[in-house]
């Protein structure tokens, strides 16, 4: 009966030996189903079955939202430093490294001067990627450097946030860039100059709690985490059960706390629509 155990040549290869390359699936962290990576990337990175926005690089933001070849980056140069010589599980300086390193950015964000749709715009996009996109010194100075050359132009300053808040490697300095942007935005709006604030997943600490809410028009994509504590801790210190979407920007819009919730793929053209009512096209053309 040797016949009967041999395996014949025609048999089916079980399915769990049959291989699948890797990084062709992901998981969507919302609705916890595989989707394919290529479907999500032609979506804009927005998971087609339930519609929940991945979060997306500075580059890649600024490909999304910027006319092509119309951005020009300034202030690269500005490179954290560590006077606090701070250490907790890792020095912040071999931090610093790693995140400069995985990112190729000196700090979480990326500045300059930008045109959207012809519209002449002081642009400051985070990268998550670095840090959790923390605010520490050169973030802060980045925001303060930006808000000025936008006073001085006249231009509408437009703000992409994503970050975790203030960067605790800093402590005292990292605090005192909440009031050192808030500031510089305070003269934006004296002289009218429009503020434009766009807030994605996430947008948390003492970023939302000093400029990333202070906009002329507040914007945020669908589902962003927006605030300041976290829910748990929320809950554990007013010891109240907190209603259902909490902290995400629809329920943020319908509290007064953001204008609108725009879907990626309107997002440049919604950004447009509003710099019409401020600007005038091509008065970008001699990028300095």
């Amino acid at each position: 009966m040797q016949w009967w155990f041999k395996k014949s040549p025609f048999s089916k290869v079980k399915r769990s030996e049959q291989k699948i390359p890797k990084g062709l699936w992901i998981r969507c962290d919302n609705c916890k189903e595989m989707v394919y990576k290529e479907e999500v990337e032609r979506n804009l990175k927005v998971c087609p079955k339930c519609n929940y926005h991945f979060r997306i690089s500075a580059k890649e933001r600024i490909d999304l939202l910027v006319d092509k070849g119309a951005f020009k980056e300034l202030d690269s140069g500005l490179t954290p430093l560590d006077p606090l010589k701070f250490k907790d599980t890792k020095k912040y300086l071999d931090r610093l490294k790693e995140a400069q390193r995985k990112t190729g950015m000196r700090d979480a964000v990326v500045c300059g001067e930008a045109k959207v749709g012809g519209y002449p715009v002081e642009l400051v996009v985070f990268e998550f990627a670095f840090l959790g996109g923390s605010m520490g010194s050169v973030v802060g100075e980045k925001i303060t450097r930006a808000a000025e050359r936008a006073l001085e132009k006249g231009w509408p300053l437009v703000v992409i946030s994503c970050s975790g808040g203030a960067r605790m490697q800093e402590s005292i300095l990292s605090l005192t860039q909440m009031g050192k942007t808030c500031a510089a935005l305070t003269r934006l709006s004296e002289a009218k100059v429009p503020f434009i604030s766009i807030l994605t997943d996430p947008t948390t600490g003492g970023v939302s709690a000093s400029f990333a809410l202070l906009g002329d028009v507040v914007i945020s994509e669908p589902k962003a985490l927006i605030g300041f504590a976290g829910p748990r801790v929320i809950e554990q210190t007013i010891r109240q059960q907190l209603p259902p979407g909490f902290q995400r920007a629809e329920f943020l819009m319908d509290h007064g706390f953001v204008d609108m919730v725009v879907a990626r793929k309107d997002l440049k053209l919604t950004l447009v629509k509003i710099l019409s009512l401020f600007g005038r096209k091509g008065e970008a053309d001699g990028f300095r």
